[in-house]
């Protein structure tokens, strides 16, 4: 004697096996944002890289029927949770939601998918930023640490001793000379650092290309952005990414 499964039993297990198959593809992506935002939390960069890559590589949700659109609104969403993360590493609220309204304006103001796509990373670096910088300017006099921040802050723009001088009220030559008292470094040799050293998470985490690395940071070129690379790693960049480290 032949059976059959009844048809309301034969849906119950197709709503069970879709519910299982939906569960199995949102679970890793719920694992990688907490791992992403407890990374950000601790300031962990290379964590919180690999986590942000990880997550693209998935399927995102549409927030809206414009693909520009849709993906503005997945970076302000993003935006508002690592600002949470950065709050809950001890970051002074007031200063998080500040980051977060520079940043949520420069997103608005991006009109190429390509563009916001590699700036949800330099998005994600400034907030880790922050979380740093809170314990490693502990040392440094409210004029100096204005002058970190202002640079961290604004280390894929241009920038000039003049401008910061004129973003923390003094003399240009008076901070210059603090900043390298109380350092042990030039404002220009922070800046190459710090540029080379954030660099580093687009060679070992994104396909960006070399060229562009060095464009997005401001360098005059790419063969002088190899040169600090090397400078300061004993690596070219095109090594550094294929060692991976």
């Amino acid at each position: 004697m032949s059976t059959s499964t009844h048809p309301s039993t034969q849906q119950h297990l197709l709503s069970s096996r879709l519910q299982y198959l939906e569960q199995s593809f949102i679970h890793p992506a719920f694992d990688y944002e907490t791992e992403l935002l407890e990374a950000i939390r601790f300031g962990n960069a290379a964590k919180a890289m690999s986590m942000l890559c990880k997550i693209n590589e998935m399927e995102g949700a549409t927030l809206a029927s414009h693909p520009l659109r849709s993906k503005k609104n997945a970076l302000i969403a993003s935006c508002t949770l690592f600002t949470r993360a950065i709050i809950k590493g001890d970051v002074d609220p007031e200063t998080a939601f500040q980051l977060s309204d520079v940043v949520i304006l420069e997103i608005e103001k991006i009109e190429n998918i390509e563009r916001l796509a590699s700036f949800e990373y330099e998005m994600l670096l400034q907030f880790i930023g922050m979380v740093k910088r809170k314990t490693e300017t502990l040392n440094y006099s409210h004029i100096v640490k204005m002058a970190i921040y202002y640079l961290s802050e604004h280390i894929s723009q241009d920038l000039s001793l003049k401008q910061i001088a004129q973003h923390i009220r003094v003399h240009p030559s008076y901070i210059s000379d603090r900043f390298r008292k109380e350092t042990g470094v030039t404002i220009t040799e922070f800046i190459n650092r710090k540029r080379i050293e954030e660099s580093k998470h687009f060679l070992l985490y994104t396909n960006t290309s070399i060229s562009e690395i060095a464009f997005l940071f401001k360098f005059c070129n790419q063969s002088y952005y190899t040169h600090l690379f090397k400078q300061y790693t004993d690596q070219t960049p095109r090594q550094f990414r294929r060692n991976g480290h």
